[in-house]
């Protein structure tokens, strides 16, 4: 994810969405590559597009929800919508940080 491109309120974002782990890996969400695109407009509403692991991912509703819980603790951050898309399919090859590759085992 591009962060250079980022508003203020977006880098906030992103820092908060930082924190978020997934539960079953204990690994940031970020670092996974599963956030795909944050975006806040001047009137504070926060439109989040991240995928899960796999479909049929249990920890679904728990992600989304922390997502929202730590984005709404933003200042400025009026609104959170978060979507779930599939496309791009999650790679972690592709998607996720080297850190996250080392942490699973994921050799190049």
């Amino acid at each position: 994810m591009d962060t250079e491109k980022f508003n203020e309120l977006e880098k906030k974002i992103y820092e908060e969405v930082k924190k978020v782990e997934d539960p079953e890996l204990n690994i940031s969400l970020t670092e996974l590559g599963l956030v795909y695109e944050i975006q806040a407009s001047e009137d504070g509403v926060a439109k989040i597009k991240m995928t899960l692991t796999s479909m049929g991912c249990p920890a679904g509703p728990y992600l989304k929800s922390e997502v929202i819980s730590s984005v709404m603790k933003v200042e400025g951050v009026k609104d959170v919508e978060v979507e779930i898309v599939w496309s791009p399919k999650w790679d972690p090859r592709k998607m996720a940080s080297e850190e996250a590759k080392m942490l699973l085992g994921i050799l190049e």
